[in-house]
């Protein structure tokens, strides 16, 4: 074998995309907050961009800006050219560091927790047994973990150099029934339920608190949960020896319990939402606009725009610095505005299209794909996908995210196609709508669905269902 450097000519086709086209896909795809971050990142990077500031009256405003720079006077091209040295008190024409707010840390589920340690006369041992169970308690108030683990931790940690400077060195060994006795102890502290290692447990610590011991409600949870889950009344009543009516009544009664008490003290913050969009009815027509009012206003800096005109006086690093930000600036500026042409384009196409949806409700919402878009607007379907991606919109009906208006469709006897998310609507309606001592099964659903002109198969329905979270007709059944 002949090892050696050759020369060939091969042709073919190769694709190259522009970095530019890289970050315009990206700005695309970004959601508001994340863009209005970006263009304040890039006023930062880029002095050729400024932000225009919100007046009530331009006019005003541009008189204001030449009067205070005939005061001022600052030459630009000094400051271009000799490294930002105005030469003037730097206050004026220096920008100001920005600190981002930060959230300020909440007490949660552990801080509540400890609190109520603190308060409690525990010998040193016990408080080592009740931080290890906390810290193996889960956002929703349950244990995680068996207590033969806690035991385990507690014991490794005894055998360790940090426990001997501690003074623990010389302690027993920690026992599954010590550990139990201070999970009793934790048991009853606030919120009632918390620390439990099951849901039946957990709803036997709430029934306790109540001081609700004695009665059907507790018998029903703490002897017959299994049934209870499957809402076998009769089976439960024929038991206790009670009227189907009476278990049903006390089911009520449990399903008022808390299965996630420790959710009262999530530190998780709220999320929200900044549409996008804006869709407003005026008259008959449904007008779409760009809710672009948190993004800062950009704009070309006139003062360094005027520097950059004569190029005769910057040569090497200086000329290439000042062309690549003056470019980058401009493409910045377009980018910008092809991302809020594209989203109107976007978004009008589905107003028009959804037209029944804004006028009568998510049953009327029609079947539609990425691909059909797509088409309408002479963009490729990923582009519409990227526009639509983490994206919302402010309506009459709420504020929705654009994925909302896409779904697949089902065939109807008029030759019309109705969405499948109206379709669940219909469900869900139905099932509001029936006796709760009747409740329509999947059959039955399909044979109203039928009458009104909607082929559905009995599986769909059921699919459809448990999407919703409905259950099924047996477990919906009321006696």
């Amino acid at each position: 074998m002949k090892v050696g450097l050759q020369q060939s000519v091969k042709l073919g086709q190769e694709l190259r995309i522009n970095p530019r086209l890289y970050q315009a896909m990206d700005l695309l795809y970004m959601p508001l907050l994340d863009l209005q971050q970006h263009l304040k990142q890039e006023l930062v990077q880029n002095p050729f961009l400024e932000m225009v500031e919100p007046s009530e009256d331009p006019a005003l405003e541009e008189n204001a800006e030449e009067t205070k720079e005939d005061e001022n006077e600052v030459d630009w091209e000094d400051i271009l050219l000799d490294g930002l040295d105005g030469g003037g008190r730097r206050e004026e024409y220096e920008e100001k560091e920005y600190y981002e707010p930060t959230a300020v840390a909440t007490r949660d589920l552990y801080d509540h927790l400890h609190d109520q340690i603190a308060l409690l006369r525990l010998e040193p041992r016990q408080v080592m047994v009740a931080e290890e169970i906390i810290g193996n308690i889960d956002e929703t108030g349950f244990l995680t973990c068996p207590l033969e683990q806690v035991v385990e931790s507690l014991n490794n940690f005894l055998d360790s150099e940090e426990a001997r400077n501690a003074g623990f060195g010389e302690e027993p060994v920690f026992t599954v029934e010590e550990v139990e006795e201070v999970l009793k102890i934790i048991q009853n502290l606030d919120p009632a339920g918390i620390a439990a290692r099951n849901l039946r447990e957990c709803l036997l610590l709430q029934l306790r608190e109540a001081e609700l011991e004695d009665g059907v409600v507790f018998d029903i949870v703490d002897k017959h949960f299994d049934q209870l889950v499957n809402h076998r009344w009769a089976e439960i009543s024929k038991e206790l020896g009670v009227s189907p009516q009476e278990v049903q009544a006390a089911a009520d009664e449990i399903a008022k319990l808390d299965p996630k008490p420790g959710l009262q003290y999530s530190s998780g913050e709220g999320n929200y939402i900044i549409p996008d969009l804006v869709v407003e009815k005026v008259g008959s027509e449904y007008i779409v606009f760009h809710n672009d009012t948190v993004l800062p206003r950009l704009r070309l800096s006139r003062s360094y725009r005027e520097v950059a005109r004569d190029k005769s006086k910057f040569k090497g690093e200086n000329k290439e610095f000042i062309s690549n930000k003056l470019n980058n600036a401009n493409w910045m500026l377009q980018a910008i505005e092809q991302r809020r042409q594209t989203m109107l384009k976007v978004m009008n196409f589905i107003v028009d299209r959804q037209r029944d949806f804004f006028e009568e409700g998510v049953e009327h919402l029609k079947p539609l794909t990425l691909r059909e878009v797509a088409e309408v607007i002479n963009m490729h379907e990923s582009t519409v996908s990227r526009v639509t991606n983490q994206k919302y919109v402010q309506t009459p009906r709420g504020v929705l995210p654009l994925k909302f208006f896409f779904s697949s469709g089902l065939s109807t006897d008029s030759g019309e196609d109705v969405s499948a998310r109206g379709i669940k609507a219909r469900i869900e309606k139905l099932v509001d709508e029936e006796d709760t001592k009747k409740p329509l099964t999947d059959q039955a659903i399909v044979d109203i669905l039928k009458r009104e002109g909607i082929n559905i198969a009995r599986r769909t329905v059921a699919k459809y269902r448990d999407q919703l979270g409905i259950l099924s007709a047996r477990m919906r059944k009321r006696v």
